[in-house]
């Protein structure tokens, strides 16, 4: 197999040295998202305002149950509950673990757990969070570069011994390093982020967040914001106050199904033919990335986004209601599962209010360009190649066809031309999380193989940095595609512009079935 490149201007480093940060920063919080779940649960029912909490008009709780469960005093006795250690130690530690992992396996997650309890025992509040998310993998880097010198080089029969000693001396001081040093360093910043988050609150401009945030998730560089500064953030408002409106500034999916009603209302071609499916995957299924592609077609429907998510974030702000924990992913069932008791009528009014005002700007846009989009389909016969076309001219990136793969396929940032001389055995979606619109891809590309009768190729989904160089294939997201490049260079590279409804997953099983007849 052989893979090269055509040259194209290198305009895309610092978003994609921004993405690949909002993916470490998503690696450490998504697989944990289902501890955020639980403890948001926990904290809505047992805290005293919560549904069965001391101050409930539920009778059939007793008080005492809610207050060991919530954390409260009875008797002489001072009960933490589950609400505040959760969310003052396992939360970070989780965190901690899992980005030490990310950086050196089991150990590395060991030693960066162990450093996070400095960063928890000498600060409070956000610290935690953020903390745990620096202390974790750096513990972890630590632990691989002290390592470095000896490694292959020990007799055996000592291995257990020296690595055993050298993490637990890595751990002993990167947690002394953490309490008296990082602790107070991470104090500072997140005084000064929630201090921004508050002034915007308590000046009403809080809902301009959006217009950073839309468009940062169009670009797939929203895991920097959200996870980085809106979920410790959040968390931290919902121990205070018991909800927090900082977790629906990106999650909200009121602007993304306003723009796919306004598509399946007003707009043309395979757009319009498309939109009412990607409505009920992102609004139902809350998964965000299937409008991506619509916007990045036509960029002006940014302005609804911006326009309906800080209609959202106003709405909340207005009826002070908001989240106990993350909703992941942003469904709609997700949000209200996870909405904070007495917040429903604004949270719901979030969601209906920002698609509205979404669906009401879009729609004039995609009407006062209808005839040209019209004529641009009956010109080019294919209206996803204009998409295409008018998104790479919005980026300004050149580009070239995939020849063997789709003549409508193009790369963002830099194009690829593959041609395969091996057998293609193992097939890889790769977005940024690993999950949600790769699952959905593979899923479609692996229904295509098994109506054309091809049952022995494998067909995964995956984060793309958990690319390993063993995929025959990788198809990615166009905006995606650099960043998996580098993870596995010498696999063929496919960029789509919808995992949902791409042309060249035809292409894609055309070729395995012509090396299949072949016997390659």
């Amino acid at each position: 197999m052989t893979t090269t490149s055509t040259a194209a201007p290198n305009r895309g480093g610092i978003r994609v040295g921004v993405q690949k940060f909002g993916t470490f920063l998503s690696g450490m919080v998504m697989p944990n998202i289902a501890a955020f779940i639980a403890w948001g649960f926990i904290t809505a029912l047992f805290i005293p305002d919560g549904w069965l909490g001391s101050n409930s008009p539920v009778e059939s709780w007793r008080w005492a149950d809610s207050a060991i469960l919530g954390g409260g005093t009875i008797g002489d006795v001072d009960y933490p509950g589950l609400v505040g250690p959760i969310i003052t130690y396992l939360l970070p530690i989780l965190i901690a673990f899992t980005g030490g992992r990310m950086v050196h396996g089991h150990r590395g997650g060991v030693v960066g757990a162990v450093a996070a309890m400095g960063v928890i025992s000498g600060a409070a509040g956000t610290v935690m969070f953020l903390g745990a998310m620096i202390a974790g993998p750096l513990t972890a880097l630590v632990l691989k570069w002290v390592e470095k010198p000896w490694q292959g080089r020990i007799k055996p029969g000592f291995e257990m011994l020296v690595d055993n000693f050298s993490a637990g001396f890595v751990a002993f001081f990167m947690a002394l390093a953490s309490f008296f040093w990082l602790a107070p360093i991470m104090q500072w910043l997140t005084d000064i982020l929630g201090g921004a988050v508050g002034w915007l609150v308590e000046t009403g401009l809080l809902p301009l967040a959006s217009i950073i945030v839309e468009p940062a998730k169009v670009l797939f560089l929203n895991n920097a914001i959200n996870h980085g500064v809106f979920t410790p953030l959040g968390t931290e408002q919902v121990q205070d106050v018991g909800r927090s409106l900082l977790f629906l500034v990106e999650a909200n999916p009121g602007p993304g199904a306003g723009l796919l009603l306004a598509i399946t209302v007003f707009g043309v071609g395979v757009a319009r033919a498309t939109a009412p499916g990607a409505f009920i995957i992102q609004f139902l299924g809350g998964i965000h990335e299937v409008y991506f592609p619509y916007v990045l077609a036509k960029p002006m429907l940014i302005l609804g986004l911006m326009a309906g998510g800080a209609t959202g974030v106003a709405t909340n702000m207005i009826f002070q209601s908001g989240l106990v924990a993350p909703a992941a992913p942003g469904s709609i069932f997700a949000v209200l599962i996870q909405t904070a008791p007495g917040s429903h009528l604004g949270v719901i009014c979030s969601v209906v209010f920002s698609a509205a005002v979404t669906f009401a700007i879009c729609a004039p846009i995609l009407l006062a360009s209808r005839k040209r989009d019209i004529a641009a389909e009956a010109a080019t016969g294919d209206p996803l190649a204009a998409a295409i076309a008018k998104t790479e001219a919005n980026k300004g990136k050149s580009s070239s066809t995939l020849s063997n793969l789709a003549a409508t396929a193009t790369a963002t940032g830099a194009a690829a031309t593959a041609v395969a001389t091996a057998p293609i055995q193992n097939i890889v979606f790769a977005c940024d999380a690993g999950m949600g619109s790769s699952a959905m891809g593979a899923s479609v590309l692996r229904n295509k193989l098994k109506k054309a009768g091809i049952e022995d190729v494998t067909v995964t989904n995956a984060a793309i940095a958990n690319l390993d160089g063993t995929a025959d294939l990788v198809i990615t997201q166009q905006q995606l595609t650099d960043r998996a490049k580098g993870k596995s260079p010498n696999s063929i590279h496919v960029s789509v512009d919808n995992f949902m409804n791409a042309p060249q997953y035809e292409e894609v099983v055309e070729m395995v079935r012509e090396q299949k007849e072949s016997g390659e």
